[in-house]
């Protein structure tokens, strides 16, 4: 017998009374959240450690998941934010010279509880027929407890996402012989942005969700980065309440994904939640200055309304080859721009990172 069929039985249960029969890895109990899927063919280690899959259970559309480890190298954030996983099949024995333990270790450590051996692409086709929805995966018997637990499951709602997932604490990072002073917002921040910045001789200073607009004064940056997060946007009246003031200091601002969003928030548009979001490193983004498309790595369940945008404040960057949404913006009277995707995840093969050289560029320009 294998060791897949030797593992305790868990289930999947859709708030549309789907069951799903698999098995367990990882941590073993019940947990209730909201059941998407990524279409990522690697990075589930990054997936994993993303706070932008705050509340979430997570859905890996690729068959087998976990043949390369895991390893500390490749941490989005100081630990996992997820609240399930779920995967086909996972790989007990992982093969690269830089793995340091195998996906079943991780989630144990993690206490993220995981399902295998279901049919994921039927359950991606459920949601992306009838939309994201909750579920529970739990390794108790589902059926003798069905009834409570659709109640539950209907009643789950993510709230207080990005306060859940930021530092309270200031940190900084970079070399001392740094060129530039950059703020980074951490409303549930990506590493791999830091290390762009780091990269391009900055020093970063990460600071809370809810610094305002007088603690920014003290710290003096020579640009502002407003970093991805989770849940829905609208939620963070105070922090967009701050971008607003924040945004009328002068200083060059580039957001990214919750940044991208909170930022039109701040300026008088609003935001929809899509029907099962886009969250993968295959997103077709078109870049309208260069008449481009470039691949994408996104992570984001809600889109800015292009069109709620006063044109008179900003316009309209980048949009998804796909369905049309907004991807990106530029202002007018500000010294901003912000995308919906993740430029340092380098999804390629053309290389979206070229923003950061852009940012760096306002910066060098604002300086001089």
């Amino acid at each position: 017998m294998s060791i897949f069929n030797q593992s305790q039985k868990a289930y999947l249960l859709l708030a549309d009374g789907t069951v799903f029969e698999g098995r367990s890895f990882g941590a073993e109990g019940t947990v209730i959240g909201e059941v998407v899927f990524t279409t990522s063919l690697t990075g589930y280690q990054e997936t994993l450690t993303d706070p932008s899959y705050y509340g979430q259970i997570v859905t890996q559309t690729f068959p087998l998941i976990g043949n390369y480890g895991v390893n500390d190298g490749d941490y989005e954030s100081a630990r996992s934010y997820v609240s399930g996983y779920i995967v086909r099949e996972w790989c007990n024995t992982p093969s690269n010279f830089r793995c340091q333990g195998n996906i079943d270790t991780f989630l144990k450590e993690q206490n993220i509880i995981g399902i295998h051996s279901i049919d994921t692409r039927c359950l991606t086709r459920i949601i992306r027929e009838a939309g994201v929805m909750n579920g529970v995966i739990t390794t108790e018997n589902v059926y003798e407890k069905k009834d409570e637990l659709l109640k539950q499951i209907n009643e789950y709602k993510i709230t207080d996402a990005v306060k859940s997932v930021t530092n309270p604490e200031t940190r900084t990072y970079g070399s001392e012989d740094h060129k530039y002073i950059v703020a980074l917002f951490d409303f549930g921040y990506k590493r791999n942005i830091r290390n762009e910045l780091v990269n391009r001789g900055c020093e970063v200073i990460v600071v809370p969700a809810n610094t305002t607009a007088e603690q920014i004064k003290e710290i003096a940056p020579d640009g502002i980065m407003f970093s991805n997060g989770p849940g829905d946007p609208s939620e963070n009246t105070e922090v967009i309440k701050n971008i607003r003031e924040i945004a009328q200091l002068g200083i060059p601002i580039f957001g990214i994904c919750l940044g991208h969003q909170l930022m039109a928030l701040a300026h008088g548009a609003t935001t929809q939640k899509l029907k099962y979001g886009h969250r993968g490193a295959n997103q077709p983004v078109i870049d309208k200055a260069l008449g481009k498309t470039f691949v994408t790595s996104q992570n984001h369940g809600y889109a800015v309304v292009g069109e709620s945008m006063d044109p008179e404040i900003g316009e309209v960057s980048h949009i998804n080859a796909n369905d049309g949404t907004c991807e990106g913006m530029r202002y007018k009277n500000i010294n901003a721009f912000t995308v919906q995707f993740h430029p340092e995840a380098h999804g390629g093969p053309q290389d979206t990172a070229y923003l950061f050289d852009e940012f760096i560029e306002m910066i060098k320009k604002e300086m001089h």
